[in-house]
C-alpha cells in the first residue's frame, strides 16, 4: 500500500507561541486590561513593543521587557494629533519601522450607565475623540511607514455593544459602531499596499477597569455570562488570542473583518 501523503501546515507559531520576531508593534491603551495582555503576548512572540497609554504606559513596557522583548513607553493622548504623530516618530526613531498597530485605547474606566437624555454634549464628544478619532489619527500616522514597506497589520478593538445597541451606553456604542464601519473602509483603502485592517469585538470581559467599576460590573457581568453560548466569564486572553491572530502573517488574506470574541454573544 502506498504511504499516505503527510501534509504539514506551516504556521507562525513556535513552541505554542505565535511568532512576531522582527516585528514592531504599537499598542495603545497598553497600561492595563486588554491592552496590557496584548502587549505582553506580542512581546512573548518576539515583537518590539511601543506601549502607549495616557495613564500608565510604563506598565505595558515593563511587562514586555519581562517577556524578553525590547520596549519603550510613551505617554500619549491618542485623541491629540500632535501626540500621536510624536508616538509614531519615536517608534521609527527607536525601531526603524512599524509593522503592527493595535488601536485599543478607549474610555471605559468609570463609565456610568445613563439614559441618552442625560448624556452631556462634552461627554459625547470626548467619547468620540478618544474611541473613534484616535483610530483615524493613529492610522494616518502609521500609513506612510506601512505603505513604504508594503506591509502592515492594523487591529481595532471594538465592542459587541455596537451590534446589540446596548441601552444606557449611547455614546460608547456610537463610538465603537463608527470604528466598525471605519475598519471596512480602511481595509479597502489600505488593501492595494498589502496592509490589512481588521477588528476584534469583545463582549463584557473581566479587565481591570471593568472589575474596578463595581456598579457597572454588578449590572453587566452576570447578564453577559448568562446570555452567551459559552456560559463563563470572558478573560482578557480570550480576546487577545484573536487579536494576535489578526496581527499575524497567518491572517495575511483576512481584511475588513470584525471577529466577535465573546463566547457566542453576538452573531453577525
Amino acid at each position: 500500500m502506498a504511504p499516505r501523503h503527510q501534509h504539514r501546515f506551516e504556521t507562525g507559531q513556535k513552541d505554542g507561541i505565535m511568532s512576531f520576531e522582527g516585528k514592531t508593534a504599537i499598542v495603545t491603551g497598553a497600561g492595563t486590561g486588554l491592552g496590557l495582555d496584548l502587549a505582553t503576548r506580542l512581546a512573548q512572540g518576539g515583537a518590539n513593543i511601543v506601549s502607549a497609554d495616557i495613564l500608565d504606559a510604563d506598565a505595558g513596557a515593563d511587562a514586555a521587557r519581562g517577556a524578553g522583548a525590547q520596549a519603550i513607553a510613551t505617554t500619549t493622548d491618542v485623541s491629540e494629533k500632535a501626540e500621536v504623530d510624536a508616538m509614531v516618530a519615536r517608534t521609527i526613531e527607536t525601531f526603524g519601522q512599524v509593522d503592527i498597530l493595535i488601536n485599543n485605547a478607549a474610555i471605559s474606566r468609570g463609565m456610568v450607565l445613563k439614559p441618552f437624555e442625560e448624556v452631556m454634549v462634552d461627554e459625547f464628544r470626548r467619547m468620540i475623540d478618544v474611541n473613534t478619532l484616535s483610530v483615524l489619527l493613529c492610522c494616518q500616522a502609521v500609513s506612510p511607514h506601512m505603505r513604504a514597506r508594503r506591509y502592515g497589520r492594523i487591529v481595532n478593538v471594538v465592542s459587541g455593544t455596537a451590534f446589540k445597541g446596548a441601552p444606557n451606553l449611547c455614546a460608547y456604542t456610537a463610538s465603537k459602531g463608527a470604528v466598525i464601519t471605519m475598519t471596512r473602509s480602511l481595509a479597502n483603502e489600505f488593501g492595494a499596499d498589502d496592509i490589512t485592517v481588521n477588528a476584534v469585538s469583545p463582549g463584557y470581559t473581566l479587565t481591570q477597569s471593568n472589575l474596578e467599576n463595581t456598579d457597572f460590573d454588578a449590572v453587566y457581568r452576570s447578564v453577559a455570562r448568562d446570555t452567551r453560548a459559552l456560559r463563563r466569564d470572558a478573560q482578557p486572553e480570550d480576546v487577545s488570542r484573536v487579536g494576535l491572530f489578526l496581527a499575524s502573517d497567518d491572517a495575511s488574506f483576512v481584511t475588513g473583518q470584525v471577529i466577535a470574541a465573546d463566547g457566542g454573544s453576538v452573531y453577525h
